[in-house]
């Protein structure tokens, strides 16, 4: 239950341009009040700091609780190291079940994934195993066993050898296909994981989350919880956009829904990823999954039935023709508002930079992808300006929005903003230094930009007076602190709506 606060005794950056900075913070009826209440509790702050609440604004959320019981194999650095942690998790998968993991990349492996070394630690249970950026899926040959229908799709690919034979890696629609078909988490699943994920989404300081995960069943997870009052925090829910003749028959437009819980946008891809090699880049190379053409026709149909479209483009031919697309739509979705988005835009030819701010389409970035993807960006795009141009993009008047695309990157707001910062998360010096963004453009990015995309900037993203009560009390204050201890700022506690979701044994709150 909400209680009437005043938080004082450190600062308070409200990121409101009237007044950015303050001494303490009122709430009252979960919202922030010009003035406390007159027997409003007071908590002394300790010379902690306040900020508005972290949205993810690019997070598979329950694809992501699910990984933090898989095989992870972020960070193996060669094929023998990939199949030593399945063969250590083998004992843990149940008879006749699935083992399924994420996170490998075998851009610096000597020797490729394939069903055949799979075979070696799992010859009878079913293996599927999700690459770090989700576009490619490694199975075993009892996985494959599974498939009752051709594994071919529009827009995919299923690696073959010299002979012909099925290696075991799908990529794009084949991948996903596969997953819908043969390897799809239950419901229940889903819901026992996403509770433990909101255990740490809270302690990371999250307060809302705009969820790719609609194709899998997301809204029916979070609405269970959402039922049992276990949802701690906002939800903004992707849908797949094949689905909007299904949405526009219903009369579901986007929005519907509560303040914790609403359908709000159509999600679709362009093209592949760095990690998959297949962007789709201007030399032709690349995988197209959507034409321009085909993304006009979307994005038309998606405006009446009132809803924005967000659309996965990482290489630039993929960026110019999704901004092609939205500009010869403007017609049908400008006069309706509508707030569009595109996904990612890891790398963008500097003649388009400034179509963003033009056209009014925002950049749903992640911060953490660029010092992430650093030596496969160097490789595979040697000589291109335009990776991971986040500074550009400001500068040139474009909205940002930061996310995680966890389980890719991990759901950690604060990673994510060091990382934009620093462009390093390493001991290695910035990767392209001159697209840093500052401290308060990352934090605004994780706050302002995700409200806006949710028309919800007169309710949430500051701290400004009637603004919804939802914020984080970290230990140091993000803008004051010298740049070499933002990794060591942590989250104390996190409220949402005037409810305590978290408080860490060193926190000067109380959680009843």
């Amino acid at each position: 239950m909400s209680r009437d606060l005043l938080l004082h005794g450190g600062s308070v950056r409200t990121l409101d341009r009237a007044a950015p900075l303050g001494r303490e913070l009122a709430i009252r009826d979960c919202r922030v009040a010009a003035r406390s209440a007159p027997r409003a509790e007071r908590v002394d702050l300790a010379g902690c700091c306040v900020v508005p609440g972290l949205t993810d604004a690019h997070v598979h959320f329950p694809t992501w609780s699910l990984a933090q019981g898989q095989v992870r194999l972020e960070g193996a650095s060669s094929l023998d190291e990939a199949l030593a942690r399945v063969d250590d998790a083998g004992a843990t998968a149940a008879p006749g079940g699935w083992l399924r993991g994420v996170g490998w990349r075998d851009g610096e492996w000597a020797d490729p994934p394939t069903r055949t070394a799979l075979d070696r630690v799992a010859p009878d249970t079913p293996v599927a195993l999700f690459s770090r950026d989700g576009h490619s899926l490694w199975l075993n040959s009892a996985a494959l066993a599974r498939a009752d229908s051709p594994l071919e799709r529009r827009g995919g690919v299923v690696e073959r050898d010299g002979r012909g034979e099925l290696t075991g890696v799908l990529r794009e629609e084949a991948a996903w296909a596969f997953r819908e078909l043969h390897a799809r988490p239950s419901v229940e699943e889903m819901v026992a994981a996403s509770r433990h994920g909101l255990r740490i989404a809270a302690s990371r300081g999250v307060t809302a989350v705009h969820d790719k995960d609609g194709w899998l069943g997301a809204f029916e997870v979070f609405s269970r919880l959402h039922e049992q009052d276990e949802l701690t925090l906002r939800v903004w829910q992707s849908l797949p956009w094949d689905r909007v003749d299904e949405l526009r028959t219903l009369g579901i437009r986007s929005g519907f829904g509560d303040d914790m819980l609403r359908i709000g946008y159509l999600k679709g891809f362009m093209d592949g990823t760095l990690g998959s090699a297949t962007a789709r880049l201007l030399d032709g190379s690349g995988v197209e999954i959507t034409t321009r053409e085909q993304l006009e026709e979307v994005v038309r149909l998606a405006a009446d039935a009132h809803f924005p479209v967000a659309v996965h483009a990482i290489g630039d031919a993929a960026n110019r023709a999704a901004l092609d697309a939205f500009a010869a739509t403007r017609d049908a979705w400008a006069p309706a508002g509508l707030r569009h988005r595109i996904e990612h835009a890891q790398l963008l030819a500097p003649e388009d930079v400034p179509r963003f701010r033009d056209l009014g389409v925002a950049a749903s970035v992640q911060f953490s992808h660029a010092p992430s993807d650093r030596d496969l960006a160097d490789r595979l795009w040697e000589g291109r300006p335009g990776a991971y141009a986040y500074r550009s993009l400001i500068d040139a008047g474009a909205l940002l929005a930061n996310g995680s695309d966890a389980p890719v990157e991990e759901l950690d707001p604060l990673a994510g903003i060091v990382a934009g910062v620093l462009r390093t998360l390493d001991e290695r010096p910035p990767w392209r230094p001159e697209q840093a963004v500052t401290v308060e453009e990352a934090l605004r990015a994780a706050t302002v930009g995700p409200a806006w995309l949710e028309r919800q900037e007169s309710r949430r993203g500051t701290l400004a007076a009637g603004m919804l009560a939802d914020l984080v009390v970290l230990d140091r204050d993000p803008l004051a602190c010298p740049l070499e201890e933002l990794p060591d700022v942590r989250v104390l506690a996190t409220m949402v709506g005037g409810r305590w979701t978290h408080a860490s044994s060193e926190s000067p709150v109380d959680v009843p």
